[in-house]
């Protein structure tokens, strides 16, 4: 990837965190994941009712090398919290399954359903 791709992934990639509150780069789409790990953290973020913009790096080369170097994270998926990297397939899962991750969304103030409270 050159330096003017990679600036201007980059900076496609900031938007998104920016602009979303919630976003996932992911192999695939929220409704057609195209690997287990970013299935399991759609199905993650679909449980919670959470709205988020999904982001298919199988689509953009530039996008896939890009959002690795933005976090510093080799791996995809890679979950964006109100601008903040969160993790990867299986740091979401832990926190999920701690309910970290639904109290971190609620304290960003991204509307969620909480399984533990009855409807």
């Amino acid at each position: 990837m050159s330096d003017a791709m990679n600036s201007t992934a980059i900076d496609r990639i900031k938007q998104d965190v920016t602009d979303n509150d919630v976003v996932l780069f992911m192999k695939g789409t929220p409704n057609f994941p195209q690997c287990g790990f970013s299935g399991q953290i759609a199905k993650i973020l679909s449980f919670l009712e959470v709205p988020y913009k999904g982001v298919n790096v199988l689509e953009d080369p530039d996008i896939r090398e890009g959002v690795k170097q933005y976090a510093n994270w080799p791996t995809i998926p890679q979950l964006y919290i109100k601008g903040e990297f969160v993790g990867g397939a299986d740091i979401v899962r832990e926190l999920f399954q701690s309910g970290e991750l639904m109290d971190q969304l609620k304290t960003a103030g991204v509307p969620v359903k909480d399984p533990r409270q009855p409807q």
